[in-house]
């Protein structure tokens, strides 16, 4: 007995190890990924799954990336003509088997294989021939599937990696390729005629063997109809559908989109913030825009709109009408470094406003000015002496947005735009200097219409907002409510291109914007904001060439302006918005004081028209008004003599009162150079010194001024006090003398290099 014992023990374990053997083999034998390895098409969806574009798999087939959808009607379809008993087996149905082995005998040849839709799932994931051995893995494999997944999930591994004839693979790349829409809206005739496909996809499609495709395909509806599927008049609708003649060309919306997404996430399918409708809606003003442009060579033109509040690109022409090829077509714009012009000035006045160095209508300077070899000059090439800091923004003016960048500071401002989002400006502040806010340095039109939009998000935002970790706010720079209202009050007054008035038309949005062109008429920009939408334009050449006559307010802005009119406003108030546009600063966000009316600093004693202004917290840090004087016991507006003699000229009720005492009153002032300046003279083509022109404002133009170079006389002048002169390298100064006896003198540096001057 105890023998017996032994020998059942030592039978029943090696049987125990078998089964537990096997019963392992079964759980590992499928793989934890069945489509390992497979290449799939890059698809781009707008926000709510709308297909924008794709690209073909790396192994140029038309295979879209797995979807967990399998729409019902399809499903129906594919179920009645594959696998009618697919919700209830376990992976392989023995009748089939049998039924496929009795028909293959018959026939003498094998007519059907018996597979269920779990086991086609194993055998497109394989890819091994068809032979008996095979249909047995297959069979293991199938029934280890369907203890891994639900049949829902089943299905759609099937209807992702069918063959649907050509190379077309999976449900939805053949929806779009053949019916030109999703796999959801096909109607019954259309998903039936996919249903039949894959059973024969490289005999019977679209373009081989219709008449066969048509039988089965109304085979199918008619088997569809009597099991309730459809009913007589869906039935009669669906066999009257035509068959799909030829592929149908997938969207092309946001092409440089797509081609960007495709670089960076090949083989995915991506979710943008894209709304399609916008998106076409923008595609086709710029294109219209571009025919037009193109007639005067400007062949390049990008947009870009962004929603403020969640920071998301609604819409994205990376370059208009691709399908006009052309050099530089291919090119997206809205990625690409270009020139900023101008665009960047707004910054620079709500940072000096934000950190108390001008008020918003300060008077700044308008005169020529040599900055070490930078002279700036403005876009009409006049001199207005001085303006009001917001008019300088709204006018565009560079000589001012120099003195401003100049007096707020290179390095500081650098890190400003950098913190607001620019990538591209990697270079040090010494490397642009003050160009940069003429256009020194690049950046991107997706940059920029993002950090206009977060001016705009910045401003409606609570503190903790700004704050936030994580938020797109978080390190902005440019927070203070008072300042970027104020910016935003002056950029509404740009002129308009239609040359319309906002004011007087109640139809017309206000927006809050901006241009910007290049040097050598090559980039031409305009960028605006309203509390709901940003929307960024760039016209040009791709490939750079300047176009005489394009400036951002006679190309780009005509767009932007389009582009907003289609925008809806939001019906969502809240704090600091309404209506599209921004509300005034609350209580706390700002301070209120009294404001010289003429020279826009805070009013001195002497100031005699007050405006009470809302100012930034830190305005308290600015100085008093300088301009005015009280002399002789009179008070008087009077500017320094290098902004006066150009202030008159645009001014003729300027009259500023003369004191008998000549000390309180600077009769001239250089122009050019500045005390201390460090001046480079380069050489003429053939070698000569042009030498340097010495630029003097004098209060009487009429008088005569007397030069002097270090003590040696070198002429006189009357009317314009110019005075071209050569020094030599090293330190020297220049001495005036007018004929009333007052005198002016100048210090500065002749750089110098191994010639003796800067080549």
């Amino acid at each position: 007995m105890k023998a017996r014992k032994v020998r059942l023990k030592n039978v029943r374990r090696p049987i125990i190890i078998l089964v537990a053997a096997i019963l392992i083999a079964y759980l590992l034998c499928l793989p934890k990924d069945l489509f390992k390895g497979t290449s799939y098409s890059t698809v781009i969806e707008d926000r709510n799954g709308e297909l924008l574009g794709a690209r073909i798999a790396a192994d140029a087939q038309w295979r879209f990336p797995p979807s967990d959808n399998v729409p019902e009607k399809f499903k129906a379809a594919i179920i009645e003509f594959e696998d009618r008993w697919f919700p209830y087996h376990p992976g392989v149905n023995p009748v089939s088997i049998v039924r496929a082995a009795i028909g293959n005998i018959k026939a003498g040849k094998v007519t059907s294989g018996g597979s269920t839709i779990t086991m086609q799932v194993i055998r497109i994931s394989r890819g091994k021939e068809r032979t008996l051995w095979q249909k047995i893995i297959e069979s293991v494999l199938a029934t280890r599937l369907e203890l891994r997944y639900s049949k829902r999930k089943i299905l759609a591994l099937y209807a992702s990696h069918a063959p649907f004839g050509g190379n077309v693979v999976g449900l939805e790349a053949a929806s779009w390729r053949y019916f030109g829409r999703p796999p959801e809206e096909l109607s019954w005739g259309e998903a039936a005629t996919l249903a039949v496909l894959p059973n024969a996809p490289a005999d019977i499609h679209p373009g081989k063997n219709r008449e066969r495709l048509l039988e089965k395909r109304n085979r199918l509806l008619r088997d569809l109809h009597k099991r309730g599927k459809l009913d007589d008049l869906d039935l009669e609708l669906a066999l009257d559908e035509p068959l799909p003649i030829e592929p149908v060309a997938l969207p092309k919306d946001a092409r440089h989109l797509v081609e960007y997404y495709t670089k960076s996430s090949r083989g995915q399918r991506v979710r943008t913030t894209i709304d399609i409708h916008l998106q076409r809606q923008v595609q086709e003003v710029t294109d219209q825009w571009n025919d037009e442009f193109s007639i005067t060579g400007i062949n390049d033109l990008a947009a870009v709109v962004i929603d403020v509040r969640t920071g998301e690109v609604l819409a994205y022409v990376g370059n208009a009408d691709p399908d006009r090829k052309r050099p530089g077509s291919d090119v997206d714009i809205a990625r690409s470094p270009r020139s900023t012009g101008s665009i960047l000035k707004p910054i620079l006045y709500c940072s000096l406003l934000q950190d108390g160095e001008i008020l918003p209508n300060t008077l700044l300077p308008d005169v020529p000015v040599n900055l070490n070899g930078f002279s700036p000059q403005n876009f009409n090439r006049e001199f207005a002496g001085a303006v009001p800091a917001s008019e300088a923004l709204a006018r565009s003016l560079n000589v001012p947005s120099v003195h401003m960048l100049r007096r707020f500071g290179v390095p500081k401002f650098l890190d400003i735009l950098r913190k607001a989002g620019l990538t591209t400006l990697t270079k040090s502040a010494s490397h642009y200097g003050l160009s940069l806010i003429l256009g020194g340095g690049e950046a991107t039109l997706l940059d920029i219409t993002s950090m206009y939009s977060k001016m705009s998000a910045s401003y409606q935002a609570t503190s903790r907002e700004t704050t936030r970790k994580g938020d797109r706010l978080n390190g902005f720079p440019l927070t203070d409510k008072c300042a970027l209202w104020h910016t935003f009050e002056a950029l509404k007054e740009v002129n308009r291109p239609d040359e319309m008035d906002w004011r007087l038309v109640g139809s017309l949005k206000k927006v809050a914007w901006k241009t910007g062109t290049s040097y050598g008429f090559r980039d031409a920009w305009a960028v605006g904001v309203t509390s709901d939408y940003a929307v960024g334009v760039w016209a040009g050449n791709a490939q750079g060439q300047g176009v005489p006559g394009l400036t951002g307010a006679r190309t780009a802005g005509p767009v932007m302006f389009d582009i907003f009119n289609m925008l809806p406003v939001k019906e969502e108030e809240n704090a600091y918005a309404a209506g599209g546009w921004f509300k005034e600063p609350a209580p706390g966000e700002y301070i209120q004081m009294e404001v010289c009316h003429v020279s826009g600093h805070l009013a001195g004693p002497s100031c005699e028209r007050i405006d009470t202004l809302m100012l930034p917290q830190k305005a308290v840090r600015t100085e008093p008004c300088p301009y005015h004087k009280t002399l002789d016991g009179i008070k008087t507006f009077i500017l320094p003599p290098s902004m006066e003699w150009y202030y008159r000229q645009h001014h003729p009720e300027y009259d500023p009162y003369i004191p008998a005492n000549k000390e309180d009153y600077a009769p001239m002032e250089f122009i050019y150079p500045e005390g201390g300046a460090i001046i480079y003279i380069p050489r003429q083509l053939d070698g000569s010194i042009a030498g340097v022109t010495f630029n003097l404002a004098h209060r009487s133009p009429d008088c005569t001024v007397f030069w002097h170079l270090d003590n040696e006389y070198m002429g006189q002048t009357r009317f314009i006090h110019q005075m071209r002169l050569t020094p030599a390298p090293g330190r020297h100064s220049v001495t005036v003398v007018d004929d009333a006896g007052n005198s002016h003198s100048v210090g500065f540096t002749i750089a110098e290099n191994k010639t003796g001057y800067l080549e």
